[in-house]
């Protein structure tokens, strides 16, 4: 076997790093909804990745809605015309927004390769780097306040101007929160893409 068909191998191209991204979000989207409480833990299973136990929901509205909204998602990765997307937690009584988590995207790498842009970054790395992120997403509950009222949760994708959403997407405003106060974590990159998550949350004391 030649070095260059080893090489290629283990290369990551935009969709397979479009695909690594979403599946940190999956991941990352259900641990957030478990630790915070927005759904009967007995409604999640332990599933086994990064080296962590992370817990996912058994909810099928909750795993087509994750399903159909990651799908789409994953094209606009490829087609770098996404910059963030938030995962919005509101209080479904006053419809005060509590919580909001942003996973914000940067692109890396020559733009103008478009879909043949190659990273050689190793993907046990990339796992390594995800597996610290989702420790700290499990461990925010130690300073997030208390969320004790009934909540639901809302993903808003932003993304370039030009990108014609699908008719069951609509506009949304901003989610802002009132005396918000935020926690950077740790950020993760294939080489191809980056990203950052940021949880911000209203302050009351």
């Amino acid at each position: 076997m030649t070095s260059a068909a080893v090489k290629s191998r283990s290369a990551i191209t935009v969709r397979g790093s479009a695909e690594i991204v979403c599946d940190y979000l999956n991941f990352g989207i259900n641990s957030i909804l478990f630790q915070r409480g927005l759904y009967p833990p007995e409604t999640f299973k332990a599933v086994e990745n990064y080296g962590l136990s992370i817990l996912m929901s058994e909810d099928n509205k909750i795993k087509d809605f994750l399903s159909t909204t990651l799908d789409q998602l994953k094209e606009w990765l490829v087609k770098r015309t996404v910059n963030k997307i938030a995962l919005v937690i509101t209080n479904v009584r006053t419809l005060e927004i509590m919580e909001r988590w942003d996973f914000k995207v940067e692109y890396e790498g020559d733009a103008t390769e478009g879909e043949s842009q190659i990273s050689e970054k190793p993907l046990k790395q990339i796992k390594k780097e995800i597996r610290d992120v989702l420790k700290q997403i499990a461990s925010s509950v130690a300073y997030l306040p208390l969320l004790d009222c009934l909540c639901s949760f809302d993903i808003q994708i932003y993304t370039t101007n030009d990108v014609e959403l699908p008719k069951e997407w609509s506009e949304a405003e901003p989610a802002n929160i009132k005396n918000a106060q935020s926690v950077k974590m740790r950020s993760f990159s294939t080489n191809i893409h980056k990203m950052e998550t940021v949880v911000t949350y209203k302050n009351d004391d």
